[in-house]
C-alpha cells in the first residue's frame, strides 16, 4: 500500500510540475491597437511612441499601433482579428458590433463638466409647436443629412417611438449646418428646431452646452424656448476590444484607462484630445442609440 501511495505522489508531482499553460501574452504575441489618423495627417499620430510605451507598461507585453485610413478599414481589421483594440466613434462601434458580434466597449471619454454624450432635442419658440403630432403643419429646421447628431440622431430617436420622417418631408427646412438651423429659429424662419444638448451619465442635461445655450447667447430669451421632445443618449465613442480577449488583459486596460487622466494627463491628452474629463467604464447598453442609428441607415431610413 505504501509503495502504491508513493508511486501516486510521484505521478501527481510530475503532472503538477509540468509546463504551465501559455500566458495570454504569449498567445497574442503583439497587442495591436487600431486608431484612425486625423484628416490630412496621413498615417501619423502625435505622440505615438509615448502612447505605445504607456500601453506596453499597462499590459506588460509588446504593443503596436495600427493607423487606419478610416473607420471602415479599422472595422475590417478588428472583425477579422487583425487588431485586438480599437478607438471608434459611437456609430463605428455600433457598425462593427452589428457586423460580427465579436467586440465590447471598455471605456468612453467624459467631458470636463461630466457630460458623457448628447441628446437630440426638438426646440420651439414661444410655444409655436405644441407637440410631435403637429410637426407637419409647421416649419422645422434641421441640420444636413450627413450630420450624425443633427440629422441621424433625431430620426433614429423618433423612429424608436414609431414616428418616421422622410428626408424630403415638406415641413423640414434643411440648413447647411447646425448653426444655420439655429439661425432659422432665431429669426423666425422656422417654428422649431432639431438641436442637441450635452448630457451627464444620469441622462440629465449637463452644463450650458447645446442649441438652447447657443440661441440664448445669440439673444433669444430663455423663457421663449420650450423643449417639445428629446431623444435617447448618443454616448461619446468608445475604446473597444475583441470579446475573446483574455479577462486579465481587459482588467489591466480598464484600470489603466480609467486612471490615465489623473496619473499621466499628458498621455491622456495624446490619446483623447476632444474630451478632457477622463475615461469612464462603458457597456454595450450605453450604445443603444448608436445601434438604432446604424439600423436606420442600413434600412435606408425605413426603420
Amino acid at each position: 500500500m505504501k509503495a502504491a501511495y508513493a508511486m501516486l505522489m510521484i505521478v501527481l508531482g510530475a503532472v503538477w510540475s509540468g509546463p504551465a499553460r501559455a500566458d495570454w501574452r504569449d498567445d497574442i504575441g503583439t497587442f495591436r491597437i487600431g486608431i484612425v489618423a486625423e484628416p490630412g495627417a496621413g498615417n501619423t499620430v502625435p505622440g505615438l511612441a509615448q502612447l505605445t510605451q504607456a500601453f506596453t507598461n499597462a499590459l506588460g507585453m509588446k504593443v503596436e499601433f495600427v493607423v487606419a485610413r478610416d473607420y471602415s478599414a479599422m472595422i475590417e481589421a478588428q472583425a477579422n482579428a487583425r487588431i485586438e483594440y480599437a478607438i471608434y466613434s459611437a456609430t463605428a462601434y455600433a457598425t462593427v458590433s452589428q457586423r460580427c458580434g465579436c467586440v465590447e466597449p471598455l471605456v468612453a471619454p467624459v467631458d470636463s463638466d461630466g457630460a458623457v454624450g448628447i441628446r437630440s432635442v426638438l426646440l420651439t419658440r414661444d410655444g409655436k409647436l405644441p407637440g410631435l403630432a403637429a410637426m407637419q403643419s409647421h416649419r422645422i429646421a434641421i441640420a444636413p443629412p450627413d450630420s450624425v447628431g443633427g440629422w441621424l440622431l433625431p430620426l433614429a430617436g423618433l423612429a424608436a417611438e414609431h414616428v418616421r420622417i422622410a428626408e424630403d418631408a415638406p415641413f423640414l427646412i434643411h440648413a447647411d449646418s447646425a448653426s444655420a438651423a439655429e439661425a432659422m429659429l432665431l429669426d423666425s424662419r422656422a417654428d422649431a428646431l432639431f438641436g442637441w444638448v450635452t448630457v451627464a451619465a444620469d441622462g440629465q442635461p449637463q452644463g450650458l452646452r447645446g442649441s438652447q445655450s447657443r440661441l440664448e447667447a445669440a439673444g433669444m430669451p430663455a423663457a421663449a424656448l420650450q423643449t417639445v421632445w428629446t431623444s435617447g443618449v448618443l454616448r461619446y465613442g468608445p475604446h473597444v476590444v475583441r470579446s475573446d480577449l483574455d479577462p486579465e488583459a481587459k482588467r489591466r486596460l480598464t484600470v489603466f484607462l480609467t486612471n490615465l487622466k489623473s496619473t499621466t494627463p499628458d498621455t491622456y491628452d495624446l490619446l483623447e484630445s476632444k474630451h478632457a474629463g477622463g475615461f469612464a467604464v462603458a457597456t454595450p447598453k450605453d450604445y443603444e442609440m448608436a445601434q438604432a442609428i446604424v439600423r436606420l441607415v442600413s434600412d435606408g431610413g425605413k426603420q
